[in-house]
């Protein structure tokens, strides 16, 4: 079994990075693990656990679902919080709205599904992880850390690759190892 999703990396540039310098001065006396720089994406589905003898096949559909898709670009805007402020889980920068984007999700999950694959029965949200918080003191400068960010152009990112990724859990922080890639291009 190998712990796997399907993702786009997200490369962090400079005002990306200021972004989180400015989470991380705001809330360090909070206990909150951030994800490391290299390890930004959005998701586009994920697969937890999946049968070695699976990752063939959802290579090969993988391939053929994004061959000719097309390159894009998505624009990185705003930032909050998911479940509430009253109870927050995870700190995450927006995606303003693609519609490329989405159905480049909708082929995907599609052809996932046609592979009788389980997925997670949720609306796609695209979004980048920045932080798993594990307790909280500050609500209210998170509050305005989110507030600051919400309308903001954050970075242009350039799509060119679907990646399907092995997610390794170690001790000092989960590893996403690159399976496969599989070029957008026309």
């Amino acid at each position: 079994m190998k712990r796997i999703f399907i993702a786009l990396k997200v490369e962090a540039e400079e005002t990306l990075l200021k972004m989180l310098s400015v989470f991380k001065s705001g809330l360090g006396n909070d206990i909150i693990k951030w994800t490391s720089t290299e390890n930004i994406h959005i998701t586009l589905a994920f697969l937890g656990d999946t049968d070695e003898k699976l990752i063939e096949p959802i290579s090969s559909m993988l391939n053929e679902k994004c061959k000719g898709f097309g390159k894009f670009e998505l624009i990185i805007k705003g930032s909050g919080v998911f479940r509430n402020f009253n109870d927050p889980r995870i700190i995450w920068v927006g995606i303003e709205p693609s519609d490329k984007l989405m159905h480049l999700n909708e082929v995907i999950i599609n052809g996932l599904k046609g592979m009788n694959i389980k997925l997670e029965n949720r609306p796609f949200n695209p979004h980048l992880t920045i932080g798993r918080i594990k307790h909280i003191v500050d609500i209210e400068t998170l509050k305005s850390l989110t507030g600051q960010f919400k309308d903001d152009k954050i970075q242009l990112v350039r799509i060119d690759e679907v990646i399907l990724y092995e997610s390794i859990l170690l001790q000092s922080g989960p590893v996403y190892k690159p399976l496969t890639r599989f070029n957008l291009e026309k």
